[in-house]
């Protein structure tokens, strides 16, 4: 099996995550795919196979050279794909040789993937594209890693004359939604560092990601009928939208890019009795990102001073800028930079506007950048991946694996 009929059975699986089950796996989707790779991975002849109840899948590919003192290393990648869009029936095609034109995709409901509104398309005018059938997302987030890692594994498993250490491959799952490090066992996984193959474009390598948060506002009000309401009424939507007009309309992610950090209004939940802003807060710099939840806090006060005790407000953190944990270790990203140069790859090496499993993994003690998996336009209908750029990150994982053995 190549690497794109690899990919091509992998998103047929449906491994949505779902954040509301309060489960590990949060779907049966996800378990069920671990199952069918770990079957794949034993047919392979790999060693120390453990899937465990939460759906953690571990492997190893013994070392093939004497040499002492090569580290151990892992490539990670999720099982599951986003909550935003289905993952059920998806039903991808290949547009060979794309020639720069839209792309129709369902021509029945007008569905049109064109690089008048996602121009990254013309980067990869002659090479064959994976595309959906817009009706859902392709999986490529990150089941073009799973695909890559393995066809990896397989290729030096063909090609023993590349000398290479200990390697460890891990599949978990629920990264989606922010729990996929949560029951990593990085003690079991044994790696001195690992990669996850979770970017998207073709050279990304990522060691720095947002400081993340989420914040939840709440207002309580009072109902009285309207026309009995003066003095007496407490409008907890109006007092909610007075709060959302307090922050800085700028620092929003439709309004910031590279390093910037924002507040981003994810959910209102409201009425007049009581009314909840659910909120993420996101900064690659940790003093910043303490002064946004200090803001928020300032404004929860002042609405106080207002309306005497009626906002209330919980920040719960999520995760943390791992180049706080990477930068001490700058060979890790160093060798992935050669590797892609080895691979003719021109490396792009950029922060991460979001966040991975590398960074609460680096936090447990596993240091992991991020490396580039292909996709592009994650979690929509408009997802696709092209051949070639998988066929690369493939080939970086076996250079990384090439350059460690030999130093």
């Amino acid at each position: 099996m190549n690497l794109t009929e690899r990919f091509l059975k992998y998103v047929k699986y449906d491994t949505q995550s779902d954040e509301e089950t309060n489960l590990t796996p949060s779907t049966p989707g996800q378990y069920k795919f671990a199952q069918v790779l770990e079957q794949e991975l034993h047919a392979m002849g790999l060693e120390e196979i453990t899937l465990d109840d939460n759906g953690y899948l571990m492997a190893t590919l013994p070392a093939n050279t004497d040499r002492q003192g090569v580290p151990t290393i892992g490539f990670i990648a999720h099982l599951d794909t986003s909550p935003d869009m289905s993952g059920h029936n998806v039903n991808p095609r290949i547009v060979a040789n794309y020639d720069g034109n839209p792309i129709t995709l369902n021509a029945e409901k007008g569905i049109v993937l064109s690089p008048d509104e996602f121009p990254e398309l013309l980067g990869h005018v002659g090479e064959d594209l994976i595309v959906t059938d817009g009706n859902t997302l392709l999986g490529a987030d990150d089941k073009a890693g799973i695909a890559e890692i393995i066809s990896a594994v397989e290729y030096l498993q063909a090609h023993p004359e590349i000398k290479h250490g200990k390697i460890r491959i891990a599949f978990n799952p629920d990264e989606e939604i922010g729990q996929g490090a949560h029951k990593f066992d990085v003690e079991l996984f044994g790696a001195d560092w690992a990669y996850t193959m979770d970017g998207g474009e073709v050279g990304e390598l990522e060691f720095e990601n947002f400081n993340a948060a989420v914040a939840k506002v709440t207002f309580a009000g009072r109902n009285v009928h309207p026309g009995y309401a003066k003095h007496k009424m407490i409008n907890s939507i109006r007092i909610a939208n007075q709060f959302i007009l307090m922050l800085p309309r700028w620092e929003t992610p439709e309004h910031t890019e590279g390093y910037e950090g924002f507040y981003h209004l994810v959910h209102i939940d409201g009425s007049v009795e009581q009314t909840t802003l659910t909120y993420i807060i996101r900064d690659h710099d940790r003093d910043r990102f303490e002064r946004r939840k200090r803001e928020l806090e300032h404004l929860t006060r002042k609405t106080n001073n207002e309306f005497p005790g009626c906002a209330t407000i919980e920040i719960k953190d999520q995760y943390y800028n791992m180049r706080e944990k990477v930068e001490p270790l700058m060979h890790i990203v160093e060798i992935a930079e050669q590797a892609m140069r080895d691979a003719g790859v021109t490396p792009k090496v950029q922060p991460i506007r979001g966040g991975t499993d590398g960074a609460q993994l680096s936090f447990k003690g596993l240091p992991c950048p991020n490396i580039f998996a292909g996709g592009l336009n994650f979690h929509g209908r408009y997802e696709f991946v092209p051949v070639q750029s998988m066929e690369k990150a493939r080939d970086v994982i076996v250079q990384i694996a090439r350059i460690v053995g030999e130093r």
